[in-house]
């Protein structure tokens, strides 16, 4: 072991080694290329050697797919080293979903995650690819499977992407899929952008029955508030809600299925994820004030 504990992983990026051991090639390697094609790390500290981003790690992983795939890594290097990802641009996107190409997708979603950050990106990208795919569904064309590979590998970027903050001292979110609910994407995204402002969430994911939702809230300290996803009227259940009102806990009810449903005292109708996240940002800035 090293003497020097920070010499792989720190704040500001990770080393060679570290780089190396999480993509599974050889620090030579990653040597070589940095030497050769310029595809190397790009965050400098003072007086130490140079320390890879999570923007430089997508680009190797994209490089290593591509050599995996025949690509000579000079011609895998031109490749990655093209321009910056353009906000809104899902042209790609739909591309690696159609062809299909999971590999492909998660890389191209982790490079705008890094580049735009998540409300932009689940704006501007996902939501414009699920409108086509829709879309071409309407026009009799076959790929539900399509939009639930999207919809996986979006999960899968985020996760990645913006794992749960480590030290979060913050009063937690409870994110949660009402009963019978099964669109826990919108969900995801929710905590991933929190987690972006190092705020912590506990996500109970789909179809979470009222029961066990009351017990997740039990277990919530002081100034805790909870989001309630419900896609259609048929789950926007009442009783969840009232879960998080009788205990005192401030309760979002997000997604469409609430829009009809008369909300009791406590909790409020959010129309979209970012006036969720706003919201809940919102919350917490009042409780730690």
């Amino acid at each position: 072991m090293s003497a020097d504990p920070t010499s792989d992983t720190d704040a500001t990026g990770y080393s060679v080694r570290a780089v190396a051991e999480r993509i599974g090639i050889p620090t030579a390697t990653l040597r070589s290329w940095n030497q050769r094609y310029g595809i190397g790390p790009s965050r400098h500290r003072p007086g130490r050697h140079r320390l890879y981003t999570e923007a430089d790690i997508v680009r190797l992983e994209r490089m290593v797919l591509l050599v995996r795939g025949g690509s000579s890594p000079a011609r895998a290097a031109a490749a990655v080293r093209g321009p910056r990802p353009v906000a809104g641009d899902h042209a790609g996107l739909l591309e690696a979903a159609f062809a299909p190409d999971p590999a492909l997708l998660v890389s191209l979603l982790r490079a705008h995650l890094h580049a735009f950050g998540v409300v932009t990106t689940w704006n501007l990208l996902c939501r414009p690819a699920f409108t086509e795919i829709v879309r071409r569904q309407g026009a009799g064309e076959g790929c539900i499977d399509v939009e639930h590979l999207l919809s996986w590998s979006i999960t899968a970027a985020l996760h990645r992407a913006v794992p749960p903050p480590e030290a979060a001292a913050t009063a937690p979110v409870v994110l949660a899929c009402t009963s019978g609910e099964a669109h826990a994407l919108p969900l995801e995204v929710l905590r991933a952008a929190l987690a972006e402002r190092d705020l912590q969430a506990t996500m109970l994911g789909p179809d979470v029955p009222t029961a066990a939702l009351a017990d997740a809230l039990e277990r919530c300290g002081p100034g805790a508030a909870v989001a309630l996803w419900s896609q259609q009227e048929t789950t926007a259940l009442l009783s969840a809600v009232r879960a998080g009102t009788e205990r005192g806990i401030p309760v979002l009810a997000a997604g469409p299925g609430w829009v009809d449903v008369p909300l009791p005292a406590g909790a409020e109708l959010v129309a979209d994820l970012a006036s969720a996240f706003d919201r809940l940002l919102a919350i917490h800035a009042a409780e730690v004030s």
